[in-house]
């Protein structure tokens, strides 16, 4: 098993902590933790992952024991980290919006020096 999958995960990862961390634009951060999120996709389908094996999907007609197949639940929990991951940057996208509709900016260092 290679660990070429593993080491791109950590570094998507990285690279979207970077971003996170030195953003000056909440829609910036936005994206980098959509970037960040997507370290994970990468992550369970290298976990998932096994050579030679076919997909998780019968027919009527009884598998061969012999035949690998991949983990369905995986391939499952990836489809639910990505419905998630946009769910959660459509709302913070919207909540992006509001906060410029209000304060005017999207700068968090000015958005800590203003009163409510």
């Amino acid at each position: 098993m290679s660990s070429l999958p593993y080491l791109a995960a950590g570094w998507i990862l990285l690279i979207g902590l970077y971003g996170i961390v030195t953003s000056r634009n909440l829609v910036h951060a936005i994206v980098c933790l959509s970037v960040t999120q997507s370290a994970t996709y990468l992550l369970l389908l290298a976990i998932g992952y096994r050579r030679r094996a076919t997909a998780p999907v019968f027919s009527d007609i009884p598998p061969d024991p012999r035949t690998a197949t991949v983990d369905p639940v995986v391939q499952a929990m990836t489809l639910t980290d990505v419905v998630v991951g946009a769910t959660v940057t459509a709302l913070l996208l919207a909540l992006a919006i509001q906060v410029a509709k209000r304060r005017g900016t999207v700068d968090p260092d000015e958005l800590r020096s203003m009163e409510p």
